[in-house]
């Protein structure tokens, strides 16, 4: 070509040249797994290059979209990657379904402590018509998910629901491969090389599914019908969205609703025995000034109609139990008069005939905001002795002071019911040995391991004068079946773990970040063991979503009518 007809031609091609925000075609093309490769950064970071795929989805409120290609035949690397619209600049119009052609720079957007996100950035994007790509089928739990990043996946398994406390606040669902997600430390010793696989284990079959928003408090998740009742436990299938490192771990951002099974709500447990024994934590049971205003107050319900709704879960509740005793935590430390907390959920629970009657122990006990109560059904057994409480070392000012009743059964030989409640896992105010030691069971260990060994040793003094030997404490222990203040007690101090003694396998009263366990525990003086003959937890209350309570749910259920399940001992005294 000689020169003259090459400006020429220069010329006359000028009015075509792809405007600035395009990527010229001439650019070699790089097969996304190459970006990817096998190891959990790319190679090419911080290099330019150009791929070109489908777009699977786009997500502004996550700043980018996704592209995905055809694959580069190694089953070992992504063929999908995150474009990042670039931070001031107006995003490029992109839809799910287009073919896109993008020049940027590789880099890793920080996902949690040790994973990072490939992406793209300071794209530079041109159409080039659309495409389609279907989504990967998995028919088992991935082994590792850095193969997957990026991609549309379809998981062709049954995943379990673990946990919703995120869903009002991110929109996000904890599931699991392989069912439920159980607390090391509630199966293994906090700290132990066990705990520590269960803890590895657990994060290896979890897997959030988000609603590809970072908008916190949506009005509605788009994938979850509105007022569909959600259970941990509860099974979803076709669940299907894109691989996404963010926030400490794996995710799917959702394209399509899952199914999610209708919930399969428990009917109220039955036990052998001719004595019943409950324990239940009331979940904050305050009542304003006593006449039907004072709200809101320190803790509870916001209101005096949010604190009907309570009341009603919580009668439905103790109802349902069907209990002749139960031992209660979480009642407003208001005295014992008609306008306390404590005496109208009596009354409550006698409307339309009734023989519930509560322990006075004319102060307290203990000077918390809260605090523990009994309450029986006077046809039923009778009080004998006076009530004893511990006011000493840990209990009043961390752990809330427990309260111990003698009672009868007709002519059967005194037993006595103890109302506990530990110091929770919160860390304000904690210091030196009640930091947390990182090893699963938080703050406050061993001011509740010292609360143990004060509780135990009170209880062998004969506190109630009753000289019986026959003997259940049982309530919020705030802390795992093998963390020390529960294992000590049972392992050092001789309590029998009623659940255990019953045959009971894989109980749970909680459900925290995904996580079942139990904090509610009922452990039985090795005489009294003997004369049990059932034990048994109602699941309706740590399974059921944070919407189900009194503030939003239906106060004709006593679905969520706490945070803690309740528990049922039969007895035959």
């Amino acid at each position: 070509m000689t020169p003259s007809r090459s400006l020429l031609t220069l010329a006359l091609l000028a009015p075509l040249a792809l405007p600035a925000c395009a990527a010229t075609p001439k650019e070699r093309v790089t097969p996304i797994g190459e970006v990817q490769g096998e190891g959990a950064r790319s190679a090419l970071d911080g290099q330019t290059v150009t791929v070109e795929g489908v777009v699977t989805g786009v997500f502004a409120d996550l700043g980018g979209f996704f592209v995905q290609d055809a694959g580069d035949g190694q089953a070992a690397t992504s063929d999908a990657v995150f474009v990042a619209f670039e931070e001031g600049a107006p995003a490029p119009s992109v839809s799910v379904g287009d073919r896109m052609r993008v020049r940027g720079i590789v880099g890793e957007r920080k996902a949690g402590s040790d994973d990072t996100l490939t992406a793209l950035h300071a794209p530079v994007v041109q159409a080039r018509g659309k495409g389609t790509i279907a989504p990967l089928v998995l028919t088992a739990q991935p082994d590792a998910w850095e193969r997957y990043e990026g991609m549309l996946v379809r998981i062709d398994a049954p995943l379990t629901l673990s946990g919703t406390d995120a869903l009002g606040r991110f929109g996000e669902l904890t599931t699991s491969f392989g069912g439920r997600l159980w607390q090391p430390s509630e199966v293994a010793a906090p700290g132990s090389a066990e705990a520590k696989r269960l803890a590895a284990d657990n994060a290896r079959r979890t897997l959030v599914l988000d609603d590809g928003s970072a908008k916190r408090d949506p009005a509605t998740v788009w994938y979850v019908k509105q007022g569909q009742p959600l259970r941990t436990g509860t099974v979803l299938t076709g669940v299907q969205g894109i691989v996404d490192a963010r926030h400490g771990g794996w995710r799917l951002q959702l394209t399509v609703a899952p199914t999610i099974a209708a919930p399969e709500r428990p009917a109220a447990p039955q036990v052998a025995g001719n004595v019943r024994v409950a324990a239940f934590n009331l979940e904050n049971l305050f009542n304003g000034d006593g006449k039907g205003g004072g709200f809101p107050t320190e803790r509870g319900a916001k209101t005096a109609a949010q604190y009907q709704a309570q009341m009603h879960k919580l009668v439905g509740t103790i109802r349902g139990l069907n209990p002749d005793i139960a031992a209660l935590m979480e009642l407003e430390n208001d005295g014992y008069g008609a306008d306390s907390s404590l005496a109208q959920l009596v009354t409550a629970l006698n409307a339309g005939g009734g023989t519930w009657r509560f322990i006075d122990a004319k102060q307290g006990p203990g000077p918390d905001t809260i605090r523990v109560g009994i309450i029986y059904r006077s046809d039923k057994v009778k009080p004998t002795g006076k009530p004893a409480t511990l006011q000493e070392g840990p209990f009043g000012e961390r752990s809330r002071s427990p309260l111990a009743q003698g009672f009868v059964h007709g002519k059967g030989a005194t037993f006595v019911v103890v109302a506990n409640h530990f110091k929770s896992k919160g860390c304000s105010e904690a210091a030196g040995p009640d930091t947390d030691q990182k090893d699963g069971a938080g703050c406050w260990n061993a001011l509740r391991l010292d609360s143990s060994k004060r509780l135990d040793a009170w209880l062998k003094s004969d506190p109630t004068r009753t000289r019986s030997d026959r003997i259940v404490m049982l309530g919020d222990f705030n802390a795992y079946a093998m963390e020390a203040p529960v294992r000590w007690l049972r392992d050092d101090a001789g309590w029998v773990d009623a659940f255990k003694q019953a045959g009971i396998e894989q109980p749970y009263s909680y459900v925290y970040s995904g996580l079942s366990g139990r904090l509610d525990h009922a452990l039985l003086s090795p005489t009294l063991a003997k004369q049990l003959r059932g034990a048994a937890e109602w699941h309706i209350n740590a399974d059921e979503q944070d919407a189900q309570g009194y503030a939003d749910g239906d106060p004709a259920v006593p679905y969520r009518s706490s945070d803690h399940d309740p528990l049922l001992l039969g007895f035959d005294l």
